[in-house]
Protein backbone atom coordinates (compact mmCIF):
# COMPACT_ATOMS: atom_id res chain seq x y z
CA UNK A 1 0.00 0.00 0.00
CA UNK A 2 2.79 2.40 0.97
CA UNK A 3 4.75 1.57 -2.21
CA UNK A 4 1.62 2.20 -4.32
CA UNK A 5 1.09 5.59 -2.71
CA UNK A 6 4.77 6.48 -3.20
CA UNK A 7 4.69 5.37 -6.84
CA UNK A 8 1.54 7.43 -7.33
CA UNK A 9 3.24 10.55 -5.98
CA UNK A 10 6.30 9.93 -8.15
CA UNK A 11 4.21 9.41 -11.28
CA UNK A 12 2.08 12.48 -10.52
CA UNK A 13 5.13 14.70 -10.16
CA UNK A 14 6.80 13.21 -13.23
CA UNK A 15 3.76 14.12 -15.32
CA UNK A 16 2.75 17.50 -13.95
CA UNK A 17 5.69 19.22 -12.24
CA UNK A 18 7.38 21.47 -14.80
CA UNK A 19 10.98 22.61 -14.81
CA UNK A 20 11.71 24.77 -11.71
CA UNK A 21 11.94 27.88 -13.91
CA UNK A 22 8.45 27.27 -15.32
CA UNK A 23 7.22 26.63 -11.77
CA UNK A 24 8.75 29.97 -10.83
CA UNK A 25 6.94 31.77 -13.69
CA UNK A 26 3.63 30.17 -12.68
CA UNK A 27 4.12 31.38 -9.09
CA UNK A 28 4.89 34.86 -10.41
CA UNK A 29 1.62 34.96 -12.38
CA UNK A 30 -0.42 33.60 -9.44
CA UNK A 31 1.01 36.13 -6.98
CA UNK A 32 0.64 38.97 -9.50
CA UNK A 33 -3.08 38.23 -9.97
CA UNK A 34 -3.66 37.77 -6.22
CA UNK A 35 -1.85 41.03 -5.50
CA UNK A 36 -4.16 42.89 -7.88
CA UNK A 37 -7.02 42.18 -5.46
CA UNK A 38 -5.00 43.69 -2.61
CA UNK A 39 -3.76 46.82 -4.40
CA UNK A 40 -6.25 47.21 -7.25
CA UNK A 41 -3.60 48.72 -9.51
CA UNK A 42 -1.77 46.88 -12.28
CA UNK A 43 1.05 49.43 -12.33
CA UNK A 44 1.43 49.32 -8.54
CA UNK A 45 1.85 45.53 -8.54
CA UNK A 46 4.15 45.72 -11.56
CA UNK A 47 6.27 48.26 -9.68
CA UNK A 48 6.51 45.97 -6.64
CA UNK A 49 7.65 43.16 -8.94
CA UNK A 50 10.13 45.23 -10.93
CA UNK A 51 11.62 46.93 -7.86
CA UNK A 52 11.98 43.59 -6.15
CA UNK A 53 13.65 41.68 -9.00
CA UNK A 54 17.16 42.70 -7.98
CA UNK A 55 16.55 42.61 -4.25
CA UNK A 56 18.37 39.32 -3.67
CA UNK A 57 21.52 39.83 -5.73
CA UNK A 58 23.85 39.34 -2.76
CA UNK A 59 22.04 36.19 -1.66
CA UNK A 60 21.95 34.88 -5.24
CA UNK A 61 25.72 35.21 -5.45
CA UNK A 62 26.10 33.43 -2.12
CA UNK A 63 23.93 30.53 -3.28
CA UNK A 64 25.72 30.24 -6.61
CA UNK A 65 29.01 30.10 -4.73
CA UNK A 66 27.67 27.39 -2.41
CA UNK A 67 27.14 25.23 -5.48
CA UNK A 68 30.29 26.18 -7.40
CA UNK A 69 32.77 26.14 -4.50
CA UNK A 70 31.27 23.01 -2.98
CA UNK A 71 31.40 21.15 -6.29
CA UNK A 72 34.96 22.26 -7.02
CA UNK A 73 36.12 21.13 -3.58
CA UNK A 74 34.36 17.78 -3.91
CA UNK A 75 36.01 17.12 -7.26
CA UNK A 76 39.51 17.38 -5.80
CA UNK A 77 41.31 13.99 -6.01
CA UNK A 78 41.90 13.76 -2.25
CA UNK A 79 38.22 14.48 -1.47
CA UNK A 80 37.07 11.99 -4.07
CA UNK A 81 39.26 9.36 -2.44
CA UNK A 82 37.78 10.08 1.00
CA UNK A 83 34.21 10.02 -0.33
CA UNK A 84 34.82 6.68 -2.02
CA UNK A 85 36.01 5.22 1.27
CA UNK A 86 33.00 6.56 3.18
CA UNK A 87 30.60 5.48 0.42
CA UNK A 88 31.90 1.92 0.69
CA UNK A 89 30.29 1.50 4.13
CA UNK A 90 26.68 0.78 3.00
CA UNK A 91 26.39 -2.48 1.06
CA UNK A 92 22.71 -2.56 0.05
CA UNK A 93 20.23 -0.06 -1.41
CA UNK A 94 18.33 -0.01 1.91
CA UNK A 95 21.49 0.81 3.89
CA UNK A 96 22.50 3.41 1.30
CA UNK A 97 19.26 5.38 1.60
CA UNK A 98 19.38 5.32 5.41
CA UNK A 99 23.05 6.34 5.49
CA UNK A 100 22.59 9.24 3.08
CA UNK A 101 19.50 10.53 4.92
CA UNK A 102 21.27 10.42 8.28
CA UNK A 103 24.42 12.17 7.01
CA UNK A 104 22.43 14.82 5.16
CA UNK A 105 20.09 15.57 8.07
CA UNK A 106 22.92 15.91 10.57
CA UNK A 107 24.95 18.06 8.16
CA UNK A 108 21.98 20.36 7.41
CA UNK A 109 21.29 20.74 11.14
CA UNK A 110 24.90 21.84 11.62
CA UNK A 111 24.87 24.17 8.61
CA UNK A 112 22.37 24.20 5.77
CA UNK A 113 24.77 25.30 3.01
CA UNK A 114 27.25 22.63 3.96
CA UNK A 115 24.54 19.98 4.23
CA UNK A 116 23.00 20.70 0.83
CA UNK A 117 26.31 20.27 -0.99
CA UNK A 118 27.82 17.45 1.06
CA UNK A 119 24.61 15.39 1.02
CA UNK A 120 24.32 15.52 -2.78
CA UNK A 121 28.01 14.81 -3.36
CA UNK A 122 27.96 11.87 -0.95
CA UNK A 123 24.78 10.44 -2.50
CA UNK A 124 26.30 10.68 -5.96
CA UNK A 125 29.38 8.75 -4.83
CA UNK A 126 27.28 6.02 -3.19
CA UNK A 127 25.32 5.64 -6.43
CA UNK A 128 28.59 4.86 -8.19
CA UNK A 129 29.44 2.07 -5.76
CA UNK A 130 26.21 0.38 -4.65
CA UNK A 131 24.48 -1.63 -7.34
CA UNK A 132 20.70 -1.65 -7.51
CA UNK A 133 20.13 1.62 -5.61
CA UNK A 134 17.67 4.06 -7.15
CA UNK A 135 19.59 7.24 -7.98
CA UNK A 136 16.53 9.49 -7.86
CA UNK A 137 15.57 8.34 -4.35
CA UNK A 138 19.18 8.62 -3.23
CA UNK A 139 19.35 12.31 -4.22
CA UNK A 140 15.87 12.93 -2.79
CA UNK A 141 17.07 11.42 0.50
CA UNK A 142 20.10 13.70 0.45
CA UNK A 143 17.82 16.70 -0.05
CA UNK A 144 15.29 15.58 2.57
CA UNK A 145 17.71 16.41 5.38
CA UNK A 146 17.22 20.08 4.49
CA UNK A 147 13.87 19.99 6.31
CA UNK A 148 15.62 20.47 9.69
CA UNK A 149 17.91 23.35 8.68
CA UNK A 150 15.91 26.16 10.31
CA UNK A 151 15.77 24.24 13.58
CA UNK A 152 19.55 23.89 13.59
CA UNK A 153 22.69 25.87 14.25
CA UNK A 154 22.51 27.92 11.04
CA UNK A 155 18.82 28.80 11.31
CA UNK A 156 18.56 32.48 10.42
CA UNK A 157 15.56 33.27 12.64
CA UNK A 158 16.87 31.75 15.92
CA UNK A 159 20.30 33.27 15.26
CA UNK A 160 18.79 36.72 14.71
CA UNK A 161 16.79 36.39 17.92
CA UNK A 162 19.92 35.38 19.81
CA UNK A 163 21.77 38.47 18.58
CA UNK A 164 19.04 41.08 18.61
CA UNK A 165 19.77 44.33 16.79
CA UNK A 166 17.98 47.37 15.42
CA UNK A 167 18.04 45.71 11.99
CA UNK A 168 15.11 43.51 13.02
CA UNK A 169 11.59 44.60 12.09
CA UNK A 170 10.57 47.38 14.49
CA UNK A 171 7.52 45.67 15.97
CA UNK A 172 9.43 42.43 16.43
CA UNK A 173 12.40 44.22 17.92
CA UNK A 174 10.21 45.86 20.56
CA UNK A 175 8.96 42.47 21.70
CA UNK A 176 12.43 40.99 21.79
CA UNK A 177 13.67 44.04 23.66
CA UNK A 178 11.03 43.45 26.31
CA UNK A 179 12.50 39.98 26.82
CA UNK A 180 15.94 41.28 27.85
CA UNK A 181 16.85 42.03 24.22
CA UNK A 182 17.56 38.42 23.26
CA UNK A 183 15.89 35.06 22.93
CA UNK A 184 18.82 32.71 23.47
CA UNK A 185 19.41 29.54 21.47
CA UNK A 186 18.62 27.58 24.66
CA UNK A 187 14.99 28.66 24.18
CA UNK A 188 14.86 27.91 20.45
CA UNK A 189 17.38 25.56 18.81
CA UNK A 190 18.43 23.84 22.05
CA UNK A 191 14.99 23.74 23.65
CA UNK A 192 13.90 20.25 24.69
CA UNK A 193 10.87 20.27 22.42
CA UNK A 194 12.82 21.40 19.33
CA UNK A 195 15.52 18.77 19.86
CA UNK A 196 12.86 16.07 20.33
CA UNK A 197 11.16 17.03 17.04
CA UNK A 198 14.53 16.88 15.26
CA UNK A 199 15.33 13.49 16.81
CA UNK A 200 12.00 11.97 15.80
CA UNK A 201 12.60 13.16 12.23
CA UNK A 202 16.18 11.85 12.33
CA UNK A 203 14.90 8.41 13.38
CA UNK A 204 11.79 8.04 11.22
CA UNK A 205 12.73 9.80 7.97
CA UNK A 206 15.66 7.51 7.04
CA UNK A 207 13.43 4.47 7.56
CA UNK A 208 10.56 5.93 5.52
CA UNK A 209 12.96 6.96 2.73
CA UNK A 210 14.40 3.45 2.60
CA UNK A 211 10.90 1.93 2.51
CA UNK A 212 10.17 4.01 -0.60
CA UNK A 213 12.85 2.23 -2.61
CA UNK A 214 11.27 0.93 -5.84
CA UNK A 215 11.33 -2.69 -6.92
CA UNK A 216 14.24 -3.89 -9.06
CA UNK A 217 12.31 -3.53 -12.32
CA UNK A 218 11.63 0.17 -11.63
CA UNK A 219 15.03 1.22 -10.30
CA UNK A 220 16.64 4.15 -12.12
CA UNK A 221 20.42 3.88 -12.00
CA UNK A 222 22.88 6.75 -12.19
CA UNK A 223 23.56 8.05 -15.70
CA UNK A 224 26.73 6.36 -17.00
CA UNK A 225 27.99 9.80 -18.10
CA UNK A 226 28.22 10.79 -14.43
CA UNK A 227 30.46 7.81 -13.74
CA UNK A 228 33.20 9.18 -15.96
CA UNK A 229 35.89 10.75 -13.80
CA UNK A 230 37.87 13.71 -15.05
CA UNK A 231 41.34 12.87 -16.30
CA UNK A 232 44.19 14.41 -14.37
CA UNK A 233 46.34 16.35 -16.83
CA UNK A 234 49.99 16.72 -15.91
CA UNK A 235 50.74 20.47 -15.75
CA UNK A 236 53.49 22.06 -17.78
CA UNK A 237 56.12 24.22 -16.11
CA UNK A 238 58.03 25.53 -19.08
CA UNK A 239 57.53 29.28 -18.65
CA UNK A 240 57.69 31.58 -15.58
CA UNK A 241 53.94 32.17 -15.90
CA UNK A 242 53.21 28.43 -15.87
CA UNK A 243 55.46 27.96 -12.87
CA UNK A 244 53.45 30.58 -10.98
CA UNK A 245 50.17 28.93 -12.03
CA UNK A 246 51.37 25.57 -10.74
CA UNK A 247 53.08 26.92 -7.64
CA UNK A 248 52.00 25.28 -4.41
CA UNK A 249 53.48 28.24 -2.55
CA UNK A 250 50.92 30.57 -4.17
CA UNK A 251 48.11 28.24 -3.12
CA UNK A 252 49.60 27.87 0.36
CA UNK A 253 49.50 31.66 0.90
CA UNK A 254 45.75 31.71 0.22
CA UNK A 255 45.18 28.72 2.50
CA UNK A 256 47.14 30.19 5.42
CA UNK A 257 45.44 33.59 5.25
CA UNK A 258 41.99 32.03 4.92
CA UNK A 259 42.56 29.48 7.69
CA UNK A 260 43.67 32.14 10.17
CA UNK A 261 40.61 34.26 9.44
CA UNK A 262 38.22 31.28 9.68
CA UNK A 263 39.66 30.15 13.03
CA UNK A 264 39.40 33.70 14.38
CA UNK A 265 35.75 33.99 13.30
CA UNK A 266 34.86 30.65 14.88
CA UNK A 267 36.63 31.56 18.12
CA UNK A 268 34.88 34.93 18.26
CA UNK A 269 31.40 33.78 17.27
CA UNK A 270 31.37 30.06 17.99
CA UNK A 271 29.28 27.75 15.85
CA UNK A 272 26.63 30.48 15.71
CA UNK A 273 29.04 32.58 13.67
CA UNK A 274 29.10 29.99 10.90
CA UNK A 275 27.05 31.98 8.40
CA UNK A 276 26.80 31.42 4.67
CA UNK A 277 29.75 33.70 3.88
CA UNK A 278 32.00 31.78 6.26
CA UNK A 279 30.83 28.44 4.86
CA UNK A 280 31.73 29.61 1.36
CA UNK A 281 35.13 30.79 2.55
CA UNK A 282 35.72 27.37 4.11
CA UNK A 283 34.80 25.72 0.80
CA UNK A 284 37.13 28.13 -1.03
CA UNK A 285 40.12 27.56 1.26
CA UNK A 286 39.65 23.79 1.37
CA UNK A 287 39.22 23.73 -2.39
CA UNK A 288 42.52 25.51 -2.98
CA UNK A 289 44.20 23.26 -0.41
CA UNK A 290 42.84 20.06 -1.93
CA UNK A 291 43.64 21.00 -5.53
CA UNK A 292 47.15 22.04 -4.43
CA UNK A 293 47.87 24.58 -7.20
CA UNK A 294 46.07 27.77 -8.32
CA UNK A 295 45.59 26.65 -11.93
CA UNK A 296 44.13 23.29 -10.89
CA UNK A 297 41.58 25.14 -8.79
CA UNK A 298 40.80 27.54 -11.63
CA UNK A 299 40.05 24.57 -13.89
CA UNK A 300 37.84 22.96 -11.22
CA UNK A 301 35.85 26.20 -10.74
CA UNK A 302 35.43 26.61 -14.51
CA UNK A 303 33.95 23.13 -14.70
CA UNK A 304 31.73 23.62 -11.64
CA UNK A 305 30.20 26.89 -12.89
CA UNK A 306 28.25 24.96 -15.54
CA UNK A 307 25.77 23.74 -12.93
CA UNK A 308 24.95 27.16 -11.44
CA UNK A 309 22.69 28.40 -14.26
CA UNK A 310 19.40 27.48 -12.56
CA UNK A 311 20.27 29.33 -9.36
CA UNK A 312 21.33 32.49 -11.17
CA UNK A 313 18.26 32.49 -13.42
CA UNK A 314 15.59 31.96 -10.79
CA UNK A 315 16.71 34.23 -7.97
CA UNK A 316 15.57 37.48 -9.66
CA UNK A 317 12.12 36.00 -10.22
CA UNK A 318 11.75 34.89 -6.60
CA UNK A 319 12.96 38.32 -5.50
CA UNK A 320 10.20 39.82 -7.65
CA UNK A 321 7.63 37.48 -6.08
CA UNK A 322 8.87 38.51 -2.64
CA UNK A 323 8.49 42.17 -3.65
CA UNK A 324 4.85 41.59 -4.57
CA UNK A 325 4.16 39.57 -1.42
CA UNK A 326 5.54 42.24 0.89
CA UNK A 327 4.54 45.39 -1.01
CA UNK A 328 2.09 47.38 1.12
CA UNK A 329 -1.00 49.16 -0.13
CA UNK A 330 -0.21 52.89 0.33
CA UNK A 331 -3.71 53.59 1.66
CA UNK A 332 -4.46 50.57 3.86
CA UNK A 333 -0.94 49.28 4.57
CA UNK A 334 -2.08 45.77 3.62
CA UNK A 335 0.21 43.30 1.88
CA UNK A 336 -0.54 39.88 0.43
CA UNK A 337 1.79 38.14 2.90
CA UNK A 338 0.22 40.11 5.73
CA UNK A 339 -3.29 39.08 4.72
CA UNK A 340 -2.28 35.39 4.67
CA UNK A 341 -0.60 35.64 8.09
CA UNK A 342 -3.43 37.63 9.66
CA UNK A 343 -5.93 35.08 8.37
CA UNK A 344 -4.21 32.35 10.37
CA UNK A 345 -3.91 34.63 13.41
CA UNK A 346 -7.66 35.24 13.35
CA UNK A 347 -8.45 31.56 13.92
CA UNK A 348 -5.82 31.00 16.64
CA UNK A 349 -5.84 30.77 20.41
CA UNK A 350 -2.94 30.33 22.85
CA UNK A 351 -2.80 26.57 22.32
CA UNK A 352 -3.15 26.51 18.54
CA UNK A 353 -1.20 29.68 17.71
CA UNK A 354 2.22 27.94 17.31
CA UNK A 355 0.57 25.37 15.03
CA UNK A 356 -1.14 27.99 12.85
CA UNK A 357 2.08 30.01 12.76
CA UNK A 358 3.85 26.94 11.42
CA UNK A 359 1.20 26.28 8.76
CA UNK A 360 1.00 29.91 7.65
CA UNK A 361 4.78 30.02 7.31
CA UNK A 362 4.60 26.89 5.20
CA UNK A 363 2.18 28.62 2.82
CA UNK A 364 4.20 31.85 2.63
CA UNK A 365 7.40 29.87 2.02
CA UNK A 366 6.15 28.83 -1.43
CA UNK A 367 6.34 32.46 -2.50
CA UNK A 368 9.15 33.74 -0.27
CA UNK A 369 11.66 30.85 -0.15
CA UNK A 370 14.15 32.68 2.05
CA UNK A 371 14.52 32.36 5.81
CA UNK A 372 15.53 35.98 6.27
CA UNK A 373 12.85 37.16 3.86
CA UNK A 374 10.18 35.15 5.63
CA UNK A 375 11.18 36.64 8.98
CA UNK A 376 10.89 40.14 7.53
CA UNK A 377 7.44 39.31 6.16
CA UNK A 378 5.93 37.41 9.09
CA UNK A 379 7.90 38.51 12.14
CA UNK A 380 6.14 41.89 12.55
CA UNK A 381 2.75 40.17 12.26
CA UNK A 382 3.11 36.93 14.19
CA UNK A 383 5.30 38.10 17.06
CA UNK A 384 2.91 40.84 18.37
CA UNK A 385 -0.06 38.50 17.87
CA UNK A 386 1.69 35.78 19.85
CA UNK A 387 2.52 38.19 22.63
CA UNK A 388 -1.10 39.33 22.82
CA UNK A 389 -2.15 35.68 23.28
CA UNK A 390 0.55 35.05 25.89
CA UNK A 391 2.68 32.77 23.67
CA UNK A 392 6.43 32.57 24.29
CA UNK A 393 8.25 34.63 21.57
CA UNK A 394 10.69 31.75 21.11
CA UNK A 395 7.82 29.39 20.26
CA UNK A 396 6.28 31.84 17.79
CA UNK A 397 9.63 32.42 16.07
CA UNK A 398 10.33 28.69 15.76
CA UNK A 399 6.86 28.19 14.32
CA UNK A 400 7.88 30.53 11.48
CA UNK A 401 11.26 28.79 11.20
CA UNK A 402 9.83 25.27 10.98
CA UNK A 403 7.16 26.35 8.46
CA UNK A 404 9.83 27.99 6.31
CA UNK A 405 11.86 24.76 6.25
CA UNK A 406 8.92 22.35 5.95
CA UNK A 407 7.50 23.21 2.52
CA UNK A 408 10.97 23.25 0.99
CA UNK A 409 10.18 19.58 0.44
CA UNK A 410 7.66 20.67 -2.20
CA UNK A 411 9.28 23.92 -3.34
CA UNK A 412 11.96 22.98 -5.92
CA UNK A 413 13.92 26.22 -5.49
CA UNK A 414 16.25 25.03 -2.72
CA UNK A 415 16.84 21.70 -4.43
CA UNK A 416 18.68 23.45 -7.29
CA UNK A 417 22.20 23.13 -5.80
CA UNK A 418 21.72 19.41 -5.10
CA UNK A 419 20.16 18.84 -8.52
CA UNK A 420 23.00 20.70 -10.19
CA UNK A 421 25.53 18.42 -8.52
CA UNK A 422 23.48 15.29 -9.21
CA UNK A 423 22.66 16.03 -12.83
CA UNK A 424 18.91 15.51 -12.26
CA UNK A 425 15.73 17.55 -12.66
CA UNK A 426 13.25 18.58 -9.96
CA UNK A 427 10.61 16.14 -11.17
CA UNK A 428 13.05 13.27 -10.58
CA UNK A 429 13.04 13.74 -6.80
CA UNK A 430 9.99 15.75 -5.78
CA UNK A 431 7.62 12.77 -5.81
CA UNK A 432 9.64 11.20 -3.00
CA UNK A 433 9.91 14.55 -1.23
CA UNK A 434 6.10 14.72 -1.00
CA UNK A 435 6.21 11.70 1.33
CA UNK A 436 8.84 13.44 3.46
CA UNK A 437 6.64 16.56 3.49
CA UNK A 438 3.70 14.57 4.85
CA UNK A 439 5.83 12.69 7.40
CA UNK A 440 7.60 15.74 8.81
CA UNK A 441 4.39 17.77 8.70
CA UNK A 442 2.66 15.26 10.98
CA UNK A 443 5.65 15.18 13.34
CA UNK A 444 5.89 18.97 13.64
CA UNK A 445 2.12 19.47 13.93
CA UNK A 446 1.92 16.97 16.80
CA UNK A 447 4.97 18.55 18.38
CA UNK A 448 3.52 22.06 18.31
CA UNK A 449 0.15 20.89 19.61
CA UNK A 450 1.83 19.20 22.58
CA UNK A 451 4.04 22.23 23.24
CA UNK A 452 1.03 24.55 22.96
CA UNK A 453 -0.84 22.49 25.56
CA UNK A 454 2.13 22.18 27.93
CA UNK A 455 3.48 25.71 27.69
Amino acid sequence: MFKKFTNGCVNLVQRFLPDPFIFCIILTVVVFIADLFVHGSFMQVLTFWGDGVWGLLSFAMQMALVLVLGTAMANAPIIQKGLKKLASIPKTPFQSIIFVTLISTLACWLNWGFGLVVGAIFAKEIAKQVKGVDYRLLIASAYSGFVVWHAGLSGSIPLKLASWSESLPKETGNIIASAENVVSLNRTVFSVWNILICLVILILMPIVNAKMHPTKDKVVAIDPKLLIEAKIVKPENKTPAQKLENSRIMAFIVVILGAIYIVKKLIDGGIGGLDLNLVNLIFLVLGVLCHKTPIAYVNAITDAVKGAGGVLLQFPFYAGIMGMMTGANPETGASLAGIISNGFVAISNKVTFPLWTFLSAGVVNFFVPSGGGQWTVQGPIMMPAGQALGVDPALTAMGIAWGDAWTNMLQPFWALPALGIAGLGARDIMGYCIIDLLLTGVIVVVGFLIVGLVL
